[in-house]
């Protein structure tokens, strides 16, 4: 008798799944987002995929950060690799309540569980000799350099103010990773290295520290969830994202949507710089590290709302390894 194995996806779910725009940030905003998409993968679990649920952080950390400047005069300020950790529980947190709620709308006997994840990355990586991830709001000039006393790179943003920057190391390792697998194994629906997850170093002894001071980082998610996908050997990488699929010369007269790329055309069209470092490069490079070393996988890029449609062929970029 031969049974037929359940495939598994990593879900890759974007900032808009839980703020939409500037006009929905705060928290009921917030909820009314997060039980939307949890909507779009409770239909995956319908269909018969076993997941793991990866998000972004960037807003959430902001808004810490604002209230660490708010507050800093009556209580100690939070720094980096914690705000990672608060971010990861407060919005694993929602996403497991909305899917496991979708869940039991659905009669779906499924449950999520969240893990707080860390991510060890090189201490030498060139990231940290050249910080450009901008982290929190922007600021005017003389707040700019209370920053920088403070210890913070800061970076003009022409027309837009000044702008905290730190480093965006490559992901290395996932400390977590066997938990997670042992958790999907059971059948639990995971969510896990949300933010892309905490950046840790290793010392000399083998033990793990946060990069907090001057060597503070964040992990691009995306980045993050395909080494997970990689390490794990998924059978699909969703990346759920603003838009429907992927263009090359995006906004130009010539912009081309792409409905189907192998991995040779998504290496040549990211190396020709079709793809922007802070929208969907980051995306594209984490598809081509989990098709390189994942000979079976697939890797999709489609927005939240079309991730049925997707799923069945009829719209999305998918990304595949022949």
């Amino acid at each position: 008798m031969t049974t037929t194995r359940t495939p598994t996806a990593i879900v890759a779910v974007g900032g808009n799944s839980l703020i939409a725009d500037s006009q929905h940030q705060k928290v009921e905003d917030q909820w009314d987002a997060v039980r939307t998409t949890a909507m779009h993968i409770a239909g995956m679990i319908e269909r018969g995929w076993n997941l793991i649920v990866t998000h972004g952080n960037g807003p959430q950390v902001g808004f810490i950060l604002r209230r660490n400047e708010l507050a800093s005069r009556e209580v100690h300020t939070t720094p980096l690799d914690l705000i990672g950790a608060d971010t990861q529980g407060a919005i694993g947190y929602m996403l497991a309540q909305a899917l496991d709620n979708e869940f039991h709308r659905r009669q779906i006997k499924r449950q999520c569980v969240a893990v707080v994840t860390q991510v060890v990355v090189d201490a030498n990586d060139p990231g940290f000799k050249n910080p450009t991830k901008g982290i929190g709001g922007f600021a005017n000039e003389a707040s700019a350099r209370r920053f920088e006393a403070e210890g913070w790179i800061v970076q003009e943003d022409a027309g837009r103010g000044w702008r905290r920057v730190i480093a965006s190391p490559i992901p290395r390792r996932i400390v977590e990773l066997d938990a997670i697998r042992g958790l999907v194994d059971m059948g639990y629906v995971v969510i896990s290295v949300g933010g892309g997850g905490i950046p840790v170093f290793e010392n000399q002894k083998g033990e793990l520290r946060g990069c907090v001071g001057a060597m503070g980082a964040v992990i691009d998610k995306d980045r993050a969830s395909g080494l997970l996908a990689a390490e794990l050997g998924v059978d699909l990488l969703l990346i759920s994202t603003g838009v429907e699929q992927v263009a090359i010369n995006f906004n130009k007269p010539n912009q081309q949507w792409l409905d189907r790329l192998t991995l040779a055309e998504a290496k040549r069209y990211h190396a020709e710089g079709h793809f922007l470092k802070g929208s969907m490069g980051p995306k594209i490079e984490a598809a081509i590290e989990y098709l390189e070393k994942t000979p079976h996988g697939q890797a999709l890029i489609t927005n939240p709302e079309n991730i049925a449609r997707a799923l069945a062929g009829e719209t999305g970029t998918w990304i595949v390894n022949e």
